[in-house]
């Protein structure tokens, strides 16, 4: 997720983007940079790391003008640096592009650019898009991009100025957010409001497919048709700390929210279809390293470490061999057997946790192949470890984390499809059973997401208790670890999580009439011994509230309350269910008035021990 800026008007551009960004970097944060145009000439502004990093830049050399486009980039395609900071210019200099998406068929565009005779200078997919725009370019802009988005595949939110064309700004946008806003004698471009709110209230969000044209005199709309669009622009009363949120009330809460475009975005690029098959270039394990592991070792903290929990699962199922998933701050303080036939795998989303880092650093000193599993381009783990996984979800702010967690359920799902598939111990028939419904699990997400006011409604009714109880077995154990993390992290309130299968080893004593059982009972290889636990929970005066396939009567008749999920492989329903039960944590959590995105005592990474 980037952040986009863009303006037309009598101001100085650089100062309104410089502002623009600052309001945006929760978007990006590796690099930055932007372009004004000024009698003929581009003047490009690029830095690596943080915002400040650019306004020095610009300190020492200044820019002027009054058309230009800003860009603050968290990095999909290529690692943090100056080459591949936006914008991004044409081989002549000429077009200047900004984006945020993944232009999937970046590859064979370029492919075809470079025997036209065209330079690239990063390593972006964002470079293709001022070439292909350069290449339709005969003093129009408009019609350069709208050729040129007719060859494009995949998600942009797309900002273009031209030397040549120096008193229009162009905007496209599908399937990424994108606003024009409308001030006097001066428009505004920006990828969330935040941006333009010093400037204006009027505002437009375009539609998926529309191509905007910022001039001075005013904003023009087409659709995908190329039709006119007369739309007014809306009045928005929002204050800039929730307009950040995008509308959302907690940026938790838009978090919850984007979690199916999160596992699309990590999913993308990691499969083929024909013949199905996980493609993991970037974790570093050939065919023969695969076949010649002994071991593997997933260590991580938190939330992370459910993840870990059920990537063990997956990784010792599909690719029998030895898998243990390890808490981070007590196996650093162990003498683990490490040699150069295991792989640590390192599970963060910031890449910063201490004790994770620790681990990783003992286990490269014990010659482990080391892969680290993060959401953060840059950060020391990525640094550090042998390869890296990115999990593509987009700066995560929210302290109690959710979609980086379903980003990282995705990703070890993959890294244990792959290894089952190097190693000959996955058939090529199951693989592409497993991964057909893979690649359905974010319309699967989405269908749970537009539940939410049920769930809503059942958090009313026990928003005042002060203990639960989560119960799962097999793969949804760790989802009952992750749900009471999530309740007891935002709300405050006691939350156990246990196996199921150890409720009469203890946890049944706590079951009386005041305590809520949450119960993970989707239909499974161990749905008829849940089920008789659900049963031994009403025994004792136990309130159930199960987690349940759609139309399952035998559950719906035994539990007191039901939060509904579609059918889905057994193996993925950790990254269905889980969904319930971070929605019914932030209900309670808002009910009993908690600060549901800075929770007391919390902080989003652990960097000391």
């Amino acid at each position: 997720m980037c952040g986009i800026v863009g303006y037309i008007g009598s101001r100085e551009a650089g100062e309104v983007l410089l502002q623009g960004l600052k309001r945006l970097e929760y978007r990006g944060y590796d690099s930055a940079g932007l372009a004004v145009l000024a009698n003929g000439q581009v003047q490009l502004r690029r830095s690596v790391g943080k915002l400040s990093a650019l306004a020095a830049v610009l300190e020492r050399q200044p820019v002027t003008g009054h058309v230009g486009l800003g860009h603050t980039r968290w990095a999909t395609h290529g690692r943090p640096s100056e080459e591949n900071a936006h914008p991004h210019a044409s081989c002549h200099g000429e077009i200047i592009v900004v984006h945020n998406g993944i232009i999937e068929n970046y590859p064979a565009l370029k492919q075809t650019l470079l025997a036209d005779g065209h330079r690239f200078q990063s390593e972006t997919d964002t470079e293709v898009l001022a070439h292909l725009i350069e290449k339709y370019f005969q003093g129009d802009l408009l019609s350069a991009v709208r050729q040129a988005l007719a060859h494009v595949q995949g998600s942009y939110a797309l900002g273009v100025i031209a030397r040549d064309d120096p008193h229009r700004v162009v905007a496209a946008r599908q399937d990424c957010p994108l606003v024009v806003g409308f001030g006097s004698g001066e428009f505004f471009l920006a990828s969330d409001v935040p941006p333009l709110l010093p400037y204006t209230r009027r505002m437009t969000f375009l539609e998926d497919g529309e191509i905007a044209v910022l001039t001075p005199e005013g904003v023009q709309l087409w659709d995908a048709q190329g039709r006119s669009v007369d739309r007014s622009p809306l009045e928005i009363a929002w204050d800039r700390r929730l307009a950040e949120k995008g509308g959302f009330k907690h940026f938790m809460l838009k978090e919850i929210f984007e979690q199916d475009r999160a596992i699309q975005d990590t999913l993308r690029g990691r499969f083929t279809s024909h013949p199905w098959r996980v493609q993991l270039d970037e974790a570093g394990l050939d065919v023969e390293t695969a076949q010649r592991l002994q071991q593997v070792i997933i260590v991580a903290c938190g939330t992370s470490f459910h993840a870990g929990l059920i990537g063990r699962i997956l990784c010792e199922t599909w690719g029998r061999l030895p898998v243990t998933a390890e808490i981070a701050s007590e196996f650093r303080y162990r003498s683990p057997f490490l040699d150069d036939r295991t792989l640590l795998v390192v599970v963060t989303q910031s890449g910063e946790t201490a004790d994770t880092l620790a681990a990783l650093r003992e286990g490269k000193r014990r010659g482990a192949r080391c892969l680290a599993i993060c959401n953060v381009v840059g950060s020391s783990a990525t640094r550090e470890a042998h390869a890296v996984l990115y999990t593509h979800c987009g700066p995560e702010i929210g302290v109690a984390s959710t979609k980086a967690f379903s980003g990282q359920l995705t990703t070890l799902t993959l890294l244990a499809l792959y290894l089952g598939q190097a190693r000959g111990t996955l058939t090529e028939s199951d693989a592409e059973i497993i991964l057909q419904a893979l690649v359905r699990i974010p319309k699967m997400v989405r269908l749970v997401l537009e539940r939410h006011p049920a769930i809503e409604a059942i958090a009313r009714q026990f928003a005042k208790r002060s203990h639960f109880l989560y119960l799962g077995r097999h793969v949804n154990y760790p989802i009952a670890l992750e749900g009471a993390l999530k309740l007891k992290e935002i709300s405050y309130i006691h939350a156990e999580g246990s196996p199921a299968g150890e409720m009469k080893h203890g946890p049944i004593a706590l079951i009386d009439e005041t305590m809520p059982v949450l119960m993970l009972a989707t239909r499974s290889s161990v749905y008829e011994k849940l089920l008789s636990n659900v049963q031994e929970v009403r025994a004792r005066g136990g309130v159930v509230i199960a987690v349940a396939t759609d139309g399952d009567e035998r559950i719906a008749a035994e539990a007191q309350h039901v939060l509904w999920v579609p059918e889905v492989m057994e193996w993925l329903s950790p990254i269905v269910n889980v969904i319930p039960l971070q929605l019914l944590a932030y209900h309670i959590a808002v009910l009993r008035g908690c600060d549901v995105d800075q929770p007391r005592n919390l902080a989003k990474s652990v960097t000391v021990e």
